[in-house]
């Protein structure tokens, strides 16, 4: 799969996040974090790297690491609602492939960011994602770890918090091991949007299946859009969302590092 030559990274980045405020202002490796994540992006060959921002400090953080900032309002309700209006600001043209790059991700592999907007330009579908196979059946049952299910046509049939699809048989003697066999998928959130399709979806009203299921992308599917997914080239590394995150995160960092 072949990177399109043109695609931006917008990266949501709230001040006041409730399991860890500030976040995208605490230090990794001595940097903010928000800026570790800015790193893969540009890694991944964007054309432009933007952070949504809804604090002049990000912005202050920023300045002069070559990233874009768009200062957006702190009124927004979701990370995809702050980049519709950075998609303003930014005056993209309706087709720009748009990735959403979360804030908390400073070990995102840059062929995943580069898989997501490759599987956008390569599909009509108006959103792309990615997933990766589920090994364990402790992740298998977490409704932490959201699953999903795609169609012979690449699209996802579905997003869910329980396992989907259910073994019956296999579940109906063990629950404790996984079942043979490699059709159970984790979503990774990670999206592409086309910049029309971005703006559209920020103003629909949250639907029905998002607000049982918390999942802000079943919005997309109750409405009738497709979403392409494709299986992600490398593994993602855990996001930062607790202190305890940060400090596994710099472990990683002090171990990977050259």
């Amino acid at each position: 799969m072949t990177a399109p030559a043109d695609f931006v990274v917008a990266i949501p980045a709230r001040f006041d996040a409730s399991r860890l405020p500030g976040k995208p202002l605490r230090l990794l490796a001595g940097e903010p974090l928000v800026l570790h994540v800015a790193r893969r992006a540009l890694a991944a060959g964007a054309r432009e790297v933007w952070v949504a921002a809804d604090d002049e400090r990000i912005v202050q953080a920023l300045a002069g690491s070559g990233v874009r900032v768009a200062l957006t309002a702190k009124r927004h309700a979701s990370g995809t609602d702050r980049l519709a209006e950075c998609a303003d600001i930014a005056g993209w043209d309706d087709d720009q492939i748009v990735v959403n790059l979360q804030g908390d991700e400073p070990f995102a592999p840059a062929a995943g960011i580069d898989a997501v907007a490759a599987t956008l330009a390569e599909s009509d579908a108006p959103m792309s994602t990615l997933a990766a196979v589920v090994t364990d059946v402790d992740e298998l049952l977490d409704p932490n770890v959201v699953k999903l299910v795609r169609g012979d046509d690449g699209c996802a049939l579905y997003f869910s918090r329980a396992p989907i699809p259910w073994p019956r048989d296999a579940f109906s003697h063990d629950r404790s091991r996984m079942p043979d066999s490699r059709q159970w998928l984790r979503h990774i959130g990670i999206y592409g949007y086309r910049a029309g399709f971005l703006r559209r979806f920020a103003a629909m009203p949250p639907g029905r299946l998002e607000q049982v299921e918390s999942l802000e992308q079943l919005r997309a599917l109750e409405a009738g859009h497709r979403i392409a997914v494709a299986l992600t080239p490398e593994p993602f590394p855990p996001g930062v969302d607790t202190p305890d995150d940060l400090a596994r995160a710099e472990r990683h960092f002090k171990e990977t590092s050259p």
